[in-house]
């Protein structure tokens, strides 16, 4: 059971992340979206938007260099255990509070709004199930580290950084916590179904707005008639927009 729960289905979540991906670029480009909900309400969603956002970007960083940085290579530019441990947990609890707070003024917005609550799809209420839950053992995971010696970058960062290595040891992990596990369990089926999901949009930056062409507005000449009387308005810096004249 160790060896399919932290070695099997560890490589099975990260495939379906990473094909998944590819498929729904390549078959569902059209859907690759959040499906805005801002046109139904916009005050609690300007609240818990950027809580939510700026608060999971402080969560993945933290994950990252507890995760990806071994121990020893904090310790040799003199960052001791006790001062890692005293900064994972404050700027943790931070970024987890934000976090929190943020998906449930989100989900409270998509529970009283009407019609944001009829935009909801079932494939929305897993996405969120699986959130809620990864988020919640995360924060207890952090919060009992105040008063725990347990040191999860002895046992937790080695399993995981194993399996990039493809010589995977379940039996770390196997040794963690419960809350650990379960903490670990449900992040893996995010990381399953996400690629089908509106989360696919973490993927996506706005880039091409840096390189697109200026959008030239300007009116309609009331003398124009039939099919010509609107001027194409998407052009090159470098061309004059074209004028239609009527004959």
């Amino acid at each position: 059971m160790s060896n399919v729960l932290w070695m099997t289905l560890p490589y099975i979540a990260f495939t379906s992340f990473v094909l998944g991906h590819i498929w729904r670029y390549r078959a569902d480009q059209f859907g690759w979206t959040t499906r805005s909900s801002q046109i139904y309400e916009s005050r609690l969603l300007r609240l818990g938007s950027p809580l939510f956002h700026f608060g999971i970007l402080g969560v993945l960083a933290g994950h990252v260099v507890g995760l990806l940085i071994p121990q020893s290579w904090t310790s040799a530019v003199g960052v001791s255990e006790h001062v890692y441990h005293l900064m994972s947990v404050s700027m943790g609890s931070l970024a987890g509070i934000a976090v929190i707070a943020g998906i449930a003024i989100l989900l409270y917005r998509r529970v009283t709004v009407p019609e944001v609550r009829t935009a909801t799809t079932l494939n929305d209420k897993v996405m969120y199930l699986l959130l809620v839950g990864a988020l919640a053992t995360g924060m207890l995971n952090t919060l009992t580290n105040v008063f725990s010696t347990y040191n999860y970058r002895e046992t937790v960062s080695p399993w995981f950084r194993s399996l990039f290595t493809l010589h995977p040891a379940p039996q770390l992990m196997a040794e963690s916590p419960w809350t650990f596990q379960s903490h670990v369990l449900i992040v893996l089926a995010l990381l399953g179904v996400w690629p089908y999901t509106r989360l696919v949009h973490m993927f996506s930056a706005p880039i091409g707005y840096l390189v697109r062409p200026f959008v030239i507005y300007r009116s309609r000449d009331p003398q124009q008639t039939g099919k010509n009387r609107y001027a194409k308005a998407w052009v090159t810096p470098q061309a004059p927009p074209p004028r239609s004249r009527w004959v």
